[in-house]
C-alpha cells in the first residue's frame, strides 16, 4: 500500500465522518478488521490488498490526526474558500483538503508539494474540473500564506 492509497482511505474516513460522525477509533477498527477490510475489495480496488502493520500505523495516525484537528482544518477552508460558504462546498472536497492541510502542518515528513498534488490527484477520481481547480486554489492559497517557510518551494499543482 502507497501513501497515496493511506490518503486516499483516510479522504473516504473523513468523508464517511462528515456524514455519520462516530469515534474514528471505533470507524478504524471496523475498517481494518481484516474480513471487513478484504470485502471491501469487492467494490473498491483500493482495498483490495490488506495494509501491514507499517501501513495501518501510518492509517491510524492519519486518520486520527484529521478527525483530532477537525476544526482547525475546517477554519483554514473557511478562511481560504473565499467568497464560498463552508456548507457548499461539497463533502468529498473537504475531506480531500483536510488530509492534504494536516499533512502540511503536522507531518514534517511530507513535502507540501507532494500532499497538494496527491490532493488534485485524488479529486481528479471524484470531482469535476472546476471542483479541483478549487481545491488547487485553495491549497496554493493555503500553504503560501500559511507555511511562508515553503512558499519558494511549494507550486499549486496543475488543475485538469
Amino acid at each position: 500500500m502507497t501513501r497515496s492509497q493511506v490518503r486516499e482511505i483516510v479522504m473516504h474516513i473523513s468523508f464517511a465522518q462528515s456524514a455519520n460522525p462516530r469515534p474514528v477509533s471505533e470507524v478504524l477498527d471496523l475498517l481494518l478488521d481484516k474480513e471487513y477490510y478484504q470485502s471491501l475489495g469487492e467494490e473498491d480496488e483500493l482495498y483490495v490488498n490488506y495494509p501491514p502493520a507499517k501501513q495501518i500505523a501510518y492509517l491510524r495516525r492519519m486518520a486520527e490526526g484529521v478527525t483530532a484537528h477537525l476544526v482547525e482544518l475546517d477554519l483554514y477552508i473557511e478562511k481560504y474558500a473565499r467568497g464560498w460558504k463552508i456548507s457548499r462546498i461539497s463533502r468529498v472536497a473537504m475531506a480531500i483538503m483536510r488530509v492534504s492541510m494536516f499533512e502540511v502542518l503536522y507531518m514534517q515528513d511530507i513535502p507540501g508539494s507532494a500532499s497538494i498534488n496527491e490532493a488534485v490527484e485524488i479529486a481528479k477520481h471524484y470531482e469535476e474540473a472546476e471542483t479541483v481547480a478549487f481545491i488547487n486554489g485553495i491549497l496554493g492559497s493555503f500553504i503560501r500564506e500559511e507555511m511562508p517557510g515553503l512558499e519558494g518551494s511549494v507550486t499549486p499543482a496543475e488543475a485538469p
